[in-house]
């Protein structure tokens, strides 16, 4: 049987690029987003790409609790044993606190922290049973430091190293790994529209050949935290 990897957030972008690399690595994969068509166009190219990898999608909006818990009631009614989670899924709202819209934290803490603060929950069990795990939560640069017009955003960043932090010191005797991986500017959606060159930006998979060498270190070793930066600095 293969090893298991779940990302969340895996249609696109830095999701879709870690899905992929560990699909390349002999994985089986689950993965979630909020829209269906994008999963159906994922699971075509998945079998023309990566026909050694089993592909699992569920359709689920991981900022409602009850999509969280459906999501890992699917993985769990179908595999034992898991390997990798990703806590990928996330969003970006831009404002800063004193003008940004009534909701804008309600929103982004619902989908950058609590999503991955109940799907980790709800999954630990069996990774604590076999004594066997790596969680990556996908920060970003805004975890440790405050830029403008992102103040909302940056709270819930700031909140979810606090969460892999604490995951970390908890879970450390129990054979299971924890990275904070903090991103910065990533040519993805969120930057659809820009016009800057391409250098500028790191790609996604610069993020997700990071994500594979901190699993690939030996079970005695852990990456606890890693920032990326594109080479000529934050934008």
């Amino acid at each position: 049987m293969n090893p298991i990897a779940i990302v969340t957030g895996a249609t696109k972008g830095l999701g879709r690029a870690i899905a992929e690399i560990f699909a390349k690595n002999g994985f089986d994969i689950f993965v979630c987003a909020r829209t269906a068509a994008d999963l159906e166009k994922m699971k075509i190219d998945w079998s023309q790409h990566f026909p050694d990898s089993n592909l699992m999608v569920f359709q689920s909006d991981l900022s409602k609790k009850h999509d969280v818990f459906h999501f890992a009631d699917f993985i769990k009614n179908q595999t034992s044993k898991i390997d990798v989670l990703v806590n990928n899924a996330g969003m970006f709202l831009r404002g800063s606190i004193t003008d940004e819209p009534s909701g804008n934290l309600e929103t982004l803490m619902e989908t950058n922290l609590y999503s991955a603060y109940y799907l980790t929950r709800a999954l630990l069990p069996t990774m604590i049973r076999r004594e066997k795990g790596h969680i990556f939560n996908m920060c970003s640069v805004a975890s440790q430091m405050a830029y403008p017009n992102s103040g909302a955003y940056m709270i819930t960043k700031f909140a979810l190293l606090g969460f892999s932090k604490s995951l970390r010191l908890e879970l450390k005797n129990n054979g299971i790994r924890v990275t904070s991986v903090m991103p910065g500017a990533t040519w993805t959606d969120s930057w659809a529209g820009v016009e800057l060159p391409q250098e500028r930006l790191m790609q996604p998979d610069d993020i997700a050949k990071t994500v594979w060498a901190a699993y690939s270190l030996s079970e005695t070793a852990v990456m606890e935290e890693v920032i990326l930066r594109p080479q000529l600095g934050d934008l």
